[in-house]
């Protein structure tokens, strides 16, 4: 994209809100979109790219494709978790290709060699000819797997793919300090996933934009949502504060679920006078949460190309009491009602994507008093392509 085609999309969405233009287009409808979309407004952030539980013991691997980049997360004999480059440094041959238990050991299906789950390089058969394994001008430490930098919060793992974003916790605070005031670090970190029945995905043909887009938002709530809204009405939602990586919405409203007289447990320092307040914030680039006294949700968008997204969603309980077979009617309601909710709204995204392919739409208008959220997205992306244009990569 021609740098002086990021100046106008720039300031077009930077209007005041009224006049405001959206996103063109293009960068929904596009491989260069797509390909964009990764190197300019992804690779500079802190994406989402897995869950802790997704490697549920040591000395296991996980693949992933990451639009178009396959990468491997791994997690070693001590729990840690790394990302790497899923490639083998002699010839490039793609490593891991399903997630499986390791010996603590990634063997290249090329050539052999084998790498440590920290990524070192270990093994090279043959390196010095038949049965020599060594070689004086090689050096292995030069050959390891590429390390990506990565963090884990909430249960997720993300990677920041040009080494350039700030600190991560520095990325989140804004949003942490909204999280205490209702519940502390340590509370949250009670939270734990319920991999028999708090995971669902949802594949839908859009572009990952839209699905932020929607999430950003309750001005749906009605039309998309009439049960939920009858329960949490349009009314009752808020908007969060604005921060540098993200937005959101609120609802003051939220009911815990109740079966036979029984509430999951709660976190004990979430105000008793705001039980029924729920967070529903966007992480920027794909990271949509949902906080609440008595569990919390994770959705985290995998863009797969430039009209389709996979969904995928944990829900996390609050402690090891929370996950008993006492609470399994609840947890079998709890996915139910958040998987009705998120179905609902495919519609809405994949309709909006068949409506980029339309030049009677040129970046739409917006609802001055219920669209902010959505603007504030609309220039986070203008913001990341006119940094990378003014780098060059344009």
């Amino acid at each position: 994209m021609l740098k002086e085609s990021v100046i106008e999309i720039h300031r077009n969405i930077n209007l005041p809100i009224a006049a405001a233009i959206g996103l063109p287009n293009a960068l929904y409808t596009s491989d260069q979109g797509f390909i964009d979309d990764r190197d300019k407004v992804m690779a500079p952030s802190w994406a989402c790219i897995g869950f802790v539980d997704d490697l549920p013991e040591p000395n296991f691997v996980f693949p992933v494709d990451f639009m178009g980049l396959p990468l491997l997360i791994t997690r070693d004999n001590n729990n840690d978790i790394r990302v790497f480059h899923n490639v083998c440094s002699h010839r490039g041959m793609h490593l891991a290709d399903v997630p499986c238990r390791t010996n603590g050991l990634v063997r290249c299906p090329y050539h052999s060699w084998t790498y440590q789950l920290d990524g070192q390089l270990r093994g090279t058969p043959h390196v010095g000819g038949f049965g020599v394994h060594e070689h004086d001008d090689f050096d292995k430490s030069a050959s390891n797997l590429r390390a990506i930098r990565c963090e884990v919060w909430l249960g997720c793992v993300f990677v920041n793919l040009s080494g350039t974003a700030d600190d991560f916790l520095h990325y989140v605070a804004p949003l942490t300090r909204q999280f205490d005031e209702l519940c502390t670090l340590n509370e949250r970190e009670r939270f734990i996933s319920n991999s028999n029945a708090g995971r669902t995905q949802l594949t839908v043909k859009s572009n990952w934009k839209l699905a932020v887009e929607n999430y950003l938002e309750s001005y749906h709530l009605p039309t998309v949502h009439p049960e939920l809204n009858r329960i949490s009405p349009l009314q009752e939602h808020f908007s969060l504060d604005y921060f540098d990586q993200g937005a959101g919405q609120g609802s003051s409203n939220y009911q815990r679920l109740n079966i036979d007289d029984v509430e999951l447990p709660r976190l004990a320092g979430w105000p008793e006078e705001q039980m029924n307040k729920a967070l529903y914030p966007t992480l920027y680039p794909n990271t949509l949460i949902g906080i609440h006294a008595d569990h919390l949700f994770i959705m985290m968008l995998q863009p797969i190309n430039k009209d389709e997204t996979v969904e995928h969603v944990r829900i996390s309980y609050v402690g090891e009491e929370a996950l008993s077979d006492t609470y399994s009617g609840h947890h079998d309601a709890m996915l139910s009602n958040w998987s009705n909710v998120f179905s609902e709204d495919i519609f809405a995204v994949e309709r909006m994507q068949k409506g980029r392919s339309s030049p009677g739409y040129t970046g739409g208008k917006f609802a001055p008093s219920m669209d902010e959220p959505t603007v504030h997205f609309h220039r986070w992306i203008a913001q990341r392509l006119l940094n990378a244009a003014d780098m060059g990569d344009s």
